[in-house]
């Protein structure tokens, strides 16, 4: 990990290994603290690089022996400041949604004015605001601005998120295997393999096998992903891998824990406690696709992508691949939502942020609970 530009607005980094994982969101975590402030009492500050507070932030930085860069790549994203009583820190750009959230603004009209506009219509509805905010700042610059209050934002930590989360899969999980995690500024998550625990698919690998299909390619993985920005909750995602590590499936049904009412690590400690009877519920979601028969395959899948709301580009090449793979003839749901599952990988394959994966994985997975067969029409489906 490049620690020197952590800061940057589009900072983000993979890991292969476990232990550079846990270490990036250790040092990130050390280098990052919390804020409770007074709403009403926030102000944005604009920022160019010819104005006199970028001046004066710059003499500030290297004054205290920082790195100046991190104005610049403020003024290329945001071009905003947040003044905390008598200090001004740089505002990150996942931290606008809930800067807006916090005073009560919405709508894209805003994205249309000149910054000095933008910060003084947020700040005249800051000064109206009730309550406390909580303010992240993290590796320089503020993150996120939530609510304060006591039955608001609770703080995860996410370490300790991701430290319980390797204690309890080593202890209860045999063969657990580390694939891969992501950090970017808005959500950090790992994938593990549970190699060793193929029972948690006996069911599903039974049907399987009744409705003619092979039974040993999938193994069972789990996703665990949280944010501090307000962008998600700390969530169990229950999902299967193959064997090439080409293609995974969302089951559905995560175990989700929001960070609210005082929740506390205890509590995602009860979440892990679930994994395991969640695999039944969640692998029956895929059992229920089986029974499903599509007669317009490729209508079906084109009708339930758009109803997904997936890009253009994606759906086409699904659709191709699909065709290719399993031709145009009748087949089930459980086909097509393999076939869409596709599109995660080709975002792999393009280099694609691990948030926009991740993503992606939730949007699919929500044609697990769909009408199938009010997409499954004749005729030709105009895109």
């Amino acid at each position: 990990m490049n620690e020197t530009r952590v800061y940057e607005d589009n900072y983000r980094a993979v890991f292969t290994r476990q232990e550079d994982f846990l270490s990036c969101i250790n040092r990130i975590g050390n280098n990052s603290f919390w804020e409770r402030r007074k709403s009403k009492n926030l102000r944005l500050v604009p920022m160019t690089s010819d104005s006199k507070v970028a001046e004066e932030m710059r003499e500030e930085y290297l004054r205290d022996g920082l790195d100046d860069r991190i104005i610049n790549d403020t003024i290329l994203n945001t071009g905003l400041l947040i003044r905390l009583k008598d200090k001004c820190y740089p505002v990150r750009a996942c931290a606008i949604k809930s800067i807006l959230d916090r005073a009560g603004i919405s709508g894209n009209g805003l994205r249309r004015v000149d910054k000095s506009v933008y910060a003084r219509i947020i700040n005249d509805c800051l000064k109206v605001t009730n309550g406390e905010a909580l303010v992240r700042i993290s590796e320089g610059k503020v993150s996120a601005v939530l609510g304060g209050d006591c039955h608001d934002y609770a703080v995860l930590d996410t370490e300790q998120i991701f430290l319980h989360s390797v204690d309890y899969l080593n202890t209860h999980f045999k063969g657990c295997q580390y694939l891969g995690g992501f950090y970017e500024h808005e959500m950090v998550s790992a994938l593990w393999e549970l190699t060793g625990n193929d029972e948690m698919l006996d069911a599903y690998r039974t049907e399987l096998r009744l409705h003619g299909k092979q039974t040993e390619e999938m193994k069972p993985m789990v996703r665990i992903t949280t944010s501090d920005t307000g962008m998600g909750g700390a969530n169990i995602y229950p999902m299967l891998v193959s064997e090439n590590g080409r293609c995974t499936i969302n089951l559905g049904s995560p175990l989700k824990l929001g960070h609210r009412n005082g929740t506390k690590i205890s509590d995602f400690d009860e979440q892990l406690k679930m994994l395991y009877s969640k695999y039944q519920a969640a692998t029956g979601n895929l059992i229920k696709l089986l029974d499903i028969e599509i007669l317009h395959p490729v209508n079906c899948m084109k009708g339930v992508m758009d109803k997904l709301g997936i890009a253009k580009k994606y759906k086409a090449e699904a659709v191709d691949l699909f065709v290719a793979q399993y031709g145009e003839d009748a087949c089930t749901a459980h086909d097509i939502y393999f076939g869409i599952s596709e599109i995660l990988y080709m975002l792999s394959c393009e280099g694609e942020e691990g948030s926009k994966i991740a993503k992606m994985e939730e949007i699919i997975a929500r044609a697990l609970v769909i009408n199938w067969h009010e997409y499954d029409i004749p005729g030709s489906y105009a895109w």
